[in-house]
């Protein structure tokens, strides 16, 4: 058996592909996005042009045919440039379109994935709910069948890229049951009669919007069920699991840039003749920030490995975001107590990352629901 921590030429280009154009042509949109709580949607079609939507599926199904490693690259780079970027692509290119790729019927594929793939359709997913929380079982919105279809009722809180995508996946009842197998997906095309969104202020990724959704009387045709089938809970679990070790590769994005901007900063302040930064206090700071990053970098990327191998577990996904988030909290954190009074002015990031980073201490399964995933994963029943 031989390790290797290296990663591949591909991957490198990958890496230099996205990296470029947050430099050239992404930077200069964030800060107007960030002021004004407006994602800049063209940006989605520029992603798909560079097959960016496209990096983990194969290339029989349209995408770029690399792998779990090079998405989390993708997420990596653009969240050291901007969350809220990142947060919307994610949004699209994972949860508003990986069930599609994993269970949809020819036809539903060939409507709504290669159109997502090509940035030409922007995608969402509507999953939790004012009331639910964590707990997907408690879900209330319900699906009842009709002729030619089904009739959605429901809402739905916290819904990335809602208030201006083409079409959501819905999760919804399809039978009273306290069961997964009660629990259905629906491809919904917007605008739906039955759909009122509303556009949400946020403290934190405000330039990628969110949105609350009120269903009533919804009607989706029947081949608007994803798969034509009932009982895609484990497919909703699954796509979790998966987008759990993308967030925190979000999460390690943001932690560099924390770091690599109070590095910046420990270099340059002077006090008393003296770089920031050579003194102790600091130093350790800066130490402990470091060490951080570097363990949430190879916990993010061992994660994509197992994605790869398709021997991820739920637990594993739990350790990957789990470490990677909190680290992505602290260390920003840590960068504003640097910074001391400029750690808090808008011309530097430290506190943009940080409001961001404590969004995915709460998304993706809150820390604590991934303490408990980790914790049964140990043979515990927290």
């Amino acid at each position: 058996m031989s390790l290797n921590f290296a990663f591949s030429p591909e991957h490198e280009a990958v890496r230099d592909t996205v990296r470029r154009l947050c430099r050239d042509e992404l930077a200069p949109l964030v800060a107007t996005a960030e002021e004004t709580e407006s994602f800049p949607r063209d940006v989605f079609k520029r992603w798909g042009e560079l097959g960016l939507f496209g990096v983990r599926y194969p290339e029989a199904d349209g995408g770029s045919g690399l792998d779990k490693v090079s998405d989390c690259i993708v997420r990596e780079e653009l969240s050291y440039l901007s969350q809220a970027f990142a947060t919307s692509w994610s949004a699209h290119s994972h949860l508003g379109i990986w069930p599609i790729w994993k269970i949809g019927t020819p036809a539903q594929k060939a409507r709504y994935f290669g159109p997502a793939l090509a940035g030409e359709k922007i995608s969402g997913f509507g999953l939790s709910e004012p009331d639910g929380g964590s707990n997907i079982r408690a879900m209330k919105t319900r699906a009842e069948k009709v002729d030619g279809g089904w009739k959605l009722n429901g809402s739905k809180l916290y819904i990335t890229n809602a208030p201006f995508a083409d079409f959501l996946l819905v999760a919804a009842r399809t039978s009273p049951d306290l069961t997964p197998q009660a629990i259905s997906l629906f491809i919904v095309d917007l605008p739906n009669a039955g759909f009122d969104i509303h556009k949400l202020r946020k403290e934190g990724i405000r330039a990628s919007e969110t949105g609350l959704i009120h269903i009533e009387d919804a009607f989706v045709p029947d081949d608007c069920l994803l798969g034509e089938v009932t009982g895609t809970y484990p497919v909703i679990l699954e796509c979790l699991s998966e987008n759990r070790v993308g967030v925190a590769a979000n999460a390690l994005g943001m932690a560099r840039a924390a770091l690599d901007a109070a590095q910046s900063y420990a270099q340059d302040r002077i006090v008393a003749n003296k770089r920031i930064g050579d003194y102790q206090a600091v130093a350790h700071k800066l130490a402990d920030m470091a060490a951080e990053v570097e363990a949430a970098k190879w916990m993010v990327y061992y994660g994509a490995w197992r994605v790869d191998q398709g021997n991820l577990d739920s637990a594993t996904a739990a350790k990957v975001k789990l470490i990677a988030t909190e680290a992505a909290v602290h260390v920003s954190e840590q960068a504003i107590r640097i910074l001391g009074g400029a750690g808090i002015m808008s011309e530097y990031p430290v506190g943009r990352i940080h409001r961001d980073a404590l969004v995915y201490v709460i998304g993706e399964g809150t820390s604590d629901i991934q303490r408990n995933l980790i914790a049964r994963g140990m043979g515990f029943k927290p």
